[in-house]
């Protein structure tokens, strides 16, 4: 029977013009025999949720509900007990009669409605949600309270620096710590912070590499805060006034989520950001980066040479890491043996020696590269080129038949040369051992269930004229509940590739300037980072905004 409904959504989806028929019969035919088509289809990017939802509302004849600023009935919240409702992704929306009406993502889920029906005494009515909407619902309603009151009974009675080693975890403090983590996991954000300011302590997520505020507590938490945050990230509280950086290790909702605690002492106390590493949330395939077809087959070609230097440039928060990581994942075979020094190790990757950088005992990246090389390696990784030592040392292994990848900061992909140059790296090493620069940045990508087409502004038409590209049309996102109204869901990355050849290696050995380097590379299909952009733009992935915050023209 459900195999039936199945293909009757299928069925749907292409009537709609959603998907295609090749799509549907590759999707039926890749799906694990338990995973439902919807998911498998959501998974492979061929549609969104909305409109997964907006279908089966159609197909099922059930209602569906946005549940941005919706009003809850709090009158109502107790008729579903709340581990039953966290457990079951369920919330309670309104009541007619002898009818509840409850939110879920799963409507088919006839177990949950059933025992529904059996506690709460209610004839059960679905309501069709998006997943996301259903877990910020829950963590609103369920989760999210207030604490000031309760920090301030604590305060009250002893004024000290609480050991908050021996408290239960009914104390308010480690309640406010589990909810900000739980929030920034269920808002997909990549950074907490927690900023102390003179007479309040704001919390602020970065989202889609976007700050926002997401409260501001009283002053009398940020003592409790702060220690809290430290003791579970291993620092010492007793040290106030020095940066120190730590890790958490916590698993929300199913997920394991590493947390780097890094604190800074300023004025009004101090400030904390904690990165969020989701590890199921990253990719590891090459494929769904972001490369353009042309820059992922030059650069699979840098990172399968058998010995010579691959550079990644960027700022911090580029997605270099990322990139390396996929890299790392497409050339780890059995025969291969995969050694990387970094600081910190942000994902544990299965069969790749990882060395975490540990400066206080005297392992810095130039002494772990030199221990590496002993070690037999066949491709190293170098987390970054901070220093000569730790350029010359990468340069030197490239050269003695290792493939090394590493980063640089540096703006755009030529500049590496210079760059490396600066750090005291002779021409000719520089010349003989680069197989290839990547530079990269990030953009959000337009909200699908938002987007639609505009007539390009008077600027955006004079840039498509001036790199021949024909667009009639541009997509803006108009801002939905999905992507909290700011037009944008997610991001992708943006590439600027220099392959280096015969011709390219010649003009660096001979000392050719960056331009002259620029231009034999654009002769021979080098597209810059603004460039990459713009085909981004075309393909209606993201915003000539977006492409001008991250790349100059």
């Amino acid at each position: 029977m459900a195999k039936k409904i199945k293909l009757r959504l299928g069925e749907i989806l292409v009537q709609e013009g959603l998907i295609t028929d090749d799509q549907l019969q590759l999707a039926l035919k890749e799906k694990a025999p338990s995973q439902k088509l919807g998911d498998k289809l959501m998974e492979e990017a061929y549609i969104t949720e909305l409109q997964l939802v907006e279908v089966l509302q159609q197909q099922l004849g059930i209602t569906h509900e946005r549940l941005y600023n919706y009003s809850f009935d709090q009158s109502i919240l107790n008729l579903i007990p709340k581990n039953f409702a966290k457990e079951n992704k369920v919330i309670p929306l309104r009541r007619e009669g002898n009818k509840l009406y409850v939110a879920t993502s799963d409507p088919l889920d006839y177990f949950v409605m059933n025992d529904l029906r059996l506690t709460t005494g209610f004839k059960i009515e679905p309501v069709i949600v998006i997943r996301d909407e259903l877990r910020q619902g829950i963590l609103k309603l369920y989760e999210r309270e207030d604490f000031s009151e309760q920090f301030e009974v604590e305060r009250q009675q002893e004024e000290r620096v609480p050991d908050l080693t021996a408290e239960e975890e009914a104390s308010p403090v480690v309640k406010l710590m589990n909810q900000l983590i739980q929030q920034a996991v269920v808002e997909k954000a990549s950074d907490i912070h927690v900023d102390p300011q003179e007479d309040q302590v704001m919390i602020r997520l970065r989202v889609d590499g976007a700050l926002r505020n997401e409260q501001n507590l009283a002053k009398s938490v940020q003592s409790s805060l702060t220690t809290r945050i430290k003791i579970m990230a291993g620092l010492d509280i007793t040290q106030q006034k020095v940066p120190q950086d730590g890790r958490i290790k916590r698993k929300v909702e199913g997920r394991d989520i590493d947390l780097r605690v890094s604190t800074l002492p300023t004025i009004f106390g101090e400030k904390i950001v904690i990165r969020v590493l989701d590890t199921m949330a990253v990719s590891n395939d090459l494929k769904e980066i972001g490369f353009e077809a042309d820059n992922l087959e030059k650069f699979i070609r840098m990172i399968e040479k058998p010995y010579g230097i691959v550079l990644l440039t960027g700022p911090t928060g580029s997605g270099k890491t990322s990139t390396m990581y996929a890299a790392l994942t497409r050339l780890n075979q059995e025969e291969s043996n995969i050694i990387t020094v970094e600081d910190p190790v942000e994902y544990e990757l299965q069969g790749i020696n990882q060395i975490q950088v540990n400066p206080q005992v005297g392992l810095t990246f130039a002494s772990g590269l030199r221990s590496i090389l002993r070690q037999d390696p066949d491709i190293i990784m170098v987390g970054e080129i901070r220093d000569s030592d730790t350029a010359n040392m990468a340069v030197r292994a490239s050269i003695t038949g290792h493939l090394v990848l590493s980063t640089l900061h540096t703006n755009d992909s030529t500049g590496a040369i210079n760059r490396l140059v600066n750090m005291d790296v002779e021409m000719f090493l520089v010349g003989s051992s680069l197989n290839g620069i990547v530079a990269q940045r990030l953009v959000r990508t337009l909200c699908r269930d938002c987007e639609q087409a505009e007539i390009p502004t008077a600027r955006e038409q004079e840039i498509f004229r001036k790199y021949h590209i024909n667009l009639s049309k541009v997509k803006r996102g108009k801002g939905c509940p999905t992507c909290n109204m700011t037009g944008y869901r997610g991001r992708t990355a943006i590439h600027e590739v220099l392959y280096i050849d015969d011709a390219i290696r010649e003009a660096i050995l001979d000392g050719k300037s960056k331009v002259e380097v620029e231009r034999i590379a654009t002769e021979q299909g080098f597209i810059r980072l603004f460039e990459d952009g713009l085909r981004k733009v075309e393909k209606g992935i993201t915003t000539m905004e977006e492409v001008f915050r991250v790349a100059a023209e």
